[in-house]
């Protein structure tokens, strides 16, 4: 997972900072290689609390929805309900709740065209992580920073990455280009689940494709698979999209639910974060006990602040995707890569790392980064005062919100 400056406040207001540092690598420098293993440009970027146990439940799985005026019922495979105010659909690309949401709009006549039709497939790809390597292995694991690699096929619509890890792993991952005929083939057998199962016969397809190891030695990715426990290994089917439809009445998505962008850009996690950072903040500044239409201004505030940066977001991972083609468009975007200016390179770096939100309820961090974060209009928001009675041990707010 990559994380940037554009999260480093929210951690640190929760407390978990630190913590994350200590496990993980820098990485400030992408270095683009041929199959040769030979770099051919390098992609600079220089110069830039818990979960408390008993608060959420596991094992779920969302069969269900009522979405009303005076509540939000779910019902579950296993037979349990739960009911609330406010339901949050964070449930992944093929959420439960977006789709039970969207059939109820599509039999009111209420949802648009393009979020009626299927979510477009653009990538299969293939994940893993190995066991620890020494550097005698793999010598880049031996290395402080960590040693981003993506070497792009030659004439093939395959690309693939090495990433080093702070416990002397390598994090391998391969991505197939689909374009539109491949596209309808592999729709056949798709899976919306990460898993060891399907990765098998992907993994032999792909074991000569060569990767750089930092030393003398030319390993490939078939040595890490064989590196790579099973239960490490995936494979899935991503699709890129941005949803017009995020909220109606108390229901409300966020993060790949309705927004899913391709893994090449590396800011899907991130994304997902500052949507519930942001609809964090305005749920917070609910009044006490909310009818459902002041639920769904607060809806309306969330999806405004977020859509022109998961707009930008979307463009920026397609551009990434792009770039690792072998058609037309991905050679100019290559050749404008490695040829494009520092400073226009800076210019959208600072755009990109402006945003940095922070939560409005808890202690609010002293940003020193050299880029001035950008406006937060959800950072002014705040909790109603509660001028009514304490509640009695035993009895139960009515101002819950249900999470998938």
């Amino acid at each position: 997972m990559a994380l940037s400056a554009t999260t480093a406040n929210l951690f640190k207001q929760c407390g978990i900072y630190d913590e994350f540092v200590s496990i993980s690598k820098f990485a400030s420098v992408i270095d683009i290689c041929n199959e040769r293993r030979k770099s051919e440009y390098k992609i600079d970027f220089h110069g830039h609390d818990k979960i408390s146990p008993g608060t959420h439940s596991l094992g779920k799985k969302v069969l269900s929805m009522e979405n009303g005026g005076n509540g939000v019922l779910i019902r579950c495979s296993d037979g349990s309900e739960a009911e609330g105010d406010i339901l949050v659909g964070a449930d992944g690309a093929h959420s439960a709740v977006r789709q039970n949401l969207y059939a109820k709009l599509l039999k009111d006549k209420r949802l648009t065209s393009s979020d009626a039709l299927p979510l477009p497939f653009s990538t299969v790809c293939l994940v893993g992580q190995t066991r620890p390597l020494t550097s005698e292995e793999f010598p880049d694991v031996a290395l402080d920073d960590c040693q981003f690699r993506k070497i792009v096929g030659d004439n093939r619509p395959y690309a693939w990455s090495t990433f080093t890890t702070k416990q002397k792993t390598v994090c391998w991952m391969c991505s197939l280009y689909l374009d539109d005929d491949s596209s309808k083939v592999n729709d056949a057998f798709k899976n919306s689940e990460w898993g060891p199962e399907a990765a098998q016969t992907m993994a032999a397809q792909v074991r000569d494709f060569p990767v750089v190891s930092g030393g003398d030695r030319k390993l490939t990715l078939g040595d890490l698979i064989d590196w790579t426990p099973k239960e490490f290994m995936s494979k899935v089917m991503l699709e890129e999209k941005v949803f017009e439809t995020w909220y109606d009445c108390r229901t409300v998505l966020i993060g790949d639910a309705c927004h899913k962008l391709s893994p090449a850009g590396g800011v899907g996690a991130t994304t997902a974060m500052h949507d519930a950072l942001v609809l964090a903040n305005l749920i917070n500044g609910l009044p006490f006990h909310p009818i459902a239409s002041e639920i769904e201004t607060a809806f309306a505030a969330y999806k405004e602040e977020r859509l022109h940066w998961v707009q930008d977001a979307f463009g920026a991972s397609k551009i990434f995707r792009a770039m690792t083609g072998q058609n037309t468009l991905a050679k100019v975007t290559r050749f404008c890569m490695r040829n494009m200016p520092q400073w226009v390179f800076q210019q959208g770096q600072k755009r990109a790392t402006s945003n940095r939100p922070q939560c409005a309820f808890l202690d609010l961090i002293e940003d020193t980064g050299s880029v001035r974060p950008a406006h937060q209009p959800s950072l002014t928001v705040k909790a109603p005062e509660d001028t009514t009675p304490t509640i009695p041990s035993g009895s139960e707010s009515e101002q819950v919100a249900v999470v998938v």
